[in-house]
C-alpha cells in the first residue's frame, strides 16, 4: 500500500555453515512481520557475466558444456564468474568471450541483469551483448572447457530451442529473448558501463575475511 509503514526485514544474527571456491552458505535469522523470527539459508556467490555474441550473418555464438549439479551438457551462452578482485564485468565478458569461444568485439551493451534464484541466492548475472566479431588467440581449455563445443546458430533458431526446451540454462534464456525483444521492438539498451547495483558482494567480503 502506498505511503503504509513497510515491515523492516531485519538480520538478527548470522551464522556460516561453509565456505568454497564459488559459494558460501550462512544462515540469517531474520525478524518476520507479527514479532516472529525466521531462519533464511542465503547461498553467496560471486556474480558473473554473459555474453549474447552475434556476427554479421546474424548467428549467435553459443556452447555446450558439461554442467556436474544437472549431469548433462547444456546449451549456453559463453559466460564467466566475477571472481577476479575488484574487475569490471565488461573486462570479464572480454576475457571469458576469448577464453571459451577464441572471439573478440568491437561493441559491447548491456541486455538485461538477472537475479537468478533471489529465495535462496545473491547469485545475479549481467548479460552484455556483443557485436562486430573477430577472431583472437583462445588460451588452452581446461577441466570442463576442455570438451566445450561452439556453434554459432542463427537468432531465431535459438530463440526456438529456447521455446522447444532445448535451452533450459536460464541466463541464456533470458539473455535470448531479451536480445529478441530489444531487437524487434526497439527498446534502448544500456551502455556497457551502466551501473549494475545488484552485483553481488557478500561473498567477495566473505572470503576477504577468512
Amino acid at each position: 500500500m502506498d505511503g503504509a509503514q513497510r515491515h523492516d526485514f531485519r538480520t538478527l544474527s548470522s551464522r556460516r555453515i561453509y565456505t568454497g571456491a564459488i559459494v558460501s552458505l550462512r544462515v540469517d535469522e531474520v525478524a518476520m512481520p507479527g514479532g516472529h523470527t525466521a531462519e533464511r539459508e542465503v547461498v553467496e556467490h560471486h556474480g558473473a557475466v554473459a555474453i549474447v555474441a552475434v556476427d554479421e550473418q546474424d548467428r549467435v555464438v553459443l556452447v555446450h558444456q558439461y554442467r556436474h549439479p544437472v549431469g548433462r551438457r547444456l546449451w549456453e551462452l559463453p559466460a564467466g564468474l566475477l571472481d577476479a578482485p575488484g574487475e569490471d564485468p565488461l573486462d570479464t565478458a572480454r576475457r571469458e568471450l576469448a577464453e571459451e569461444t577464441g572471439l573478440a568485439a568491437a561493441d559491447w551493451e548491456v541486455l538485461v541483469d538477472i537475479a537468478l534464484s533471489p529465495g535462496f541466492t545473491d547469485e545475479a548475472v549481467r548479460v552484455f551483448a556483443a557485436r562486430g566479431l573477430s577472431t583472437v588467440e583462445r588460451p588452452d581449455p581446461v577441466h570442463e572447457e576442455a570438451d566445450l563445443e561452439v556453434r554459432r546458430v542463427p537468432v531465431d533458431e535459438a530463440v526456438a530451442m529456447a521455446l522447444r526446451g532445448e535451452i533450459v540454462n536460464a541466463t541464456a534464456v533470458s539473455g535470448l529473448l531479451a536480445f529478441a525483444a530489444a531487437r524487434a521492438t526497439g527498446a534502448a539498451t544500456r551502455p556497457p558501463d551502466a551501473p549494475w547495483p545488484g552485483r553481488p558482494v557478500a561473498f567477495a567480503r566473505t572470503r576477504a575475511g577468512r
